[in-house]
């Protein structure tokens, strides 16, 4: 990847978001991610959960070499965990492995056994939230996954939009598309998936609060099933 060539202030980020936001609502995913690369340079990232590797495939397409950021949370399923293994060494990219501060039998220790099960969004808030916020630090901006079809909270998701939290201009160039385009991308250049997509899981996430979904239920159905929670919190 070339590498930027400024730092930019959050303001001047926040505008350049909201313009390329509006600009790009209707450009193709490649245009998106090839704006984000020439603008950002090595200062641009992308996260993945190793559901997929679509994102990172796509970025690799215009940004050879481009880092792409998974999460460790010590919960993964063993294809997740293969899933990134295999995506290091078959495409042009670069897998960045961002662990918690505390392993799961540390956290265990402090908080006690199972905490997904009696607060997963203190969970969450440990095991995800925190370790990418720390791991984004020397980004300016960082590409997602997230797609408007997937459940009702992501409806509203902007192709490029400005994080306030982490005050970092936030990429979602597949945001448009739905599951039939990303299966034909998927087809068309041999992407690399998770197993389990292909064993009833519509959504993959850490194996205690990730199920296989029903008939009829939306993708994200199966994460934290029963307990009212939808989004880990990365994405609020």
């Amino acid at each position: 990847m070339t590498t930027a060539a400024q730092q930019r202030s959050a303001a001047d980020l926040r505008r350049l978001a909201e313009d390329a936001g509006r600009e790009l609502e209707d450009a193709p995913a490649l245009e998106i991610l090839r704006w984000a690369a020439g603008t950002f340079g090595d200062r641009f990232c992308v996260t993945s959960s190793m559901e997929d590797a679509v994102v990172a495939h796509l970025a690799s397409r215009v940004a050879p070499g481009v880092q792409v950021v998974f999460l460790d949370t010590g919960y993964h399923f063993p294809e997740t965990i293969g899933t990134r293994d295999a995506v290091d060494a078959v495409m042009d990219v670069q897998v960045v492995t961002l662990t918690p501060r505390q392993t799961v039998a540390e956290q265990d220790a402090e908080y006690g056994p199972r905490l997904h099960d009696r607060d997963p969004d203190l969970c969450c808030a440990l095991r995800k939230v925190a370790p990418l916020e720390e791991g984004l630090r020397h980004y300016d901006a960082w590409a997602t996954g997230l797609r408007r079809d997937e459940s009702p909270t992501r409806a509203g998701t902007p192709v490029v939009g400005w994080d306030e939290r982490r005050q970092k201009v936030k990429i979602s160039p597949i945001a448009r598309w739905n599951q039939a385009d990303v299966d034909a991308y998927v087809a068309e250049h041999g992407v690399l998936t998770n197993p389990l997509l292909s064993d009833g899981y519509a959504s993959v996430g850490c194996a205690p609060c990730t199920r296989r979904v029903l008939e009829g239920e939306d993708a994200r159905a199966g994460r934290w099933s029963g307990t009212g929670k939808s989004e880990c919190g990365i994405h609020l």
